[in-house]
């Protein structure tokens, strides 16, 4: 070795199409966390075919959106923004978060929170004024991003998931995409410079 560091290449993208080793690196992705405990509904990783076929389709649903995180090019992590079907009216304000993970050894790079920016980033584009999600209360880090980020839990459900022979609760959250941009016009109204 001659000593010199290594520079970490981290990136955030949406992704149209796998191509590569993409498919097979979110699934391993994948594997790892949900051996880990954070596996988006799975408790234990489906046979490979399964879970290629599930990323697959995730491509093919004009309604969802794929987001992954690259530590030196490789998937480490995924969300999705699940939009609402173009029949339901009631609700077409309101995007949601899916599928968040970030794989066990990829963590302690700021993927995770840049995951969840960058969905929220694409729904407040898109026009959506609300992000929704749920989550198991067993997902302690990635409740404490959703706090950390601003999102409000509204309620609790019991009986969410059934883990290990016990039931699991389940909390869900929103985020008000307008707000931000609220605060901003009230500053500029002001005459003041927004504090970042």
């Amino acid at each position: 070795m001659d000593g010199r560091q290594h520079a970490i290449d981290t990136r955030v993208e949406q992704l149209d199409a796998f191509t590569g080793p993409d498919l097979h690196d979110l699934c391993d992705a994948a594997d790892a966390a949900i051996v880990d405990g954070g596996g988006f509904g799975w408790l234990s990783p489906p046979p490979r075919e399964r879970m290629e076929n599930y990323w697959r389709g995730v491509l093919l649903i004009p309604e969802r959106r794929l987001f992954v995180a690259r530590l030196d090019g490789v998937i480490a992590g995924s969300a999705q923004l699940v939009l609402p079907t173009p029949n339901n009216e009631a609700t077409s304000a309101v995007s949601t978060l899916t599928t968040f993970f970030v794989a066990p050894w990829a963590r302690g790079y700021g993927l995770a929170l840049r995951l969840v920016q960058a969905v929220e980033e694409a729904a407040r584009t898109a026009g959506f004024k609300v992000l929704s999600l749920d989550v198991r209360e067993t997902q302690e880090r990635a409740i404490q991003i959703y706090q950390q980020l601003g999102y409000q839990r509204w309620g609790t459900n019991p009986r969410y998931a059934f883990v290990e022979d016990q039931w699991v609760r389940g909390f869900y959250y929103y985020k008000d995409l307008e707000e931000k941009k609220r605060e901003a016009e009230v500053v500029e109204q002001a005459g003041e410079e927004p504090a970042l």
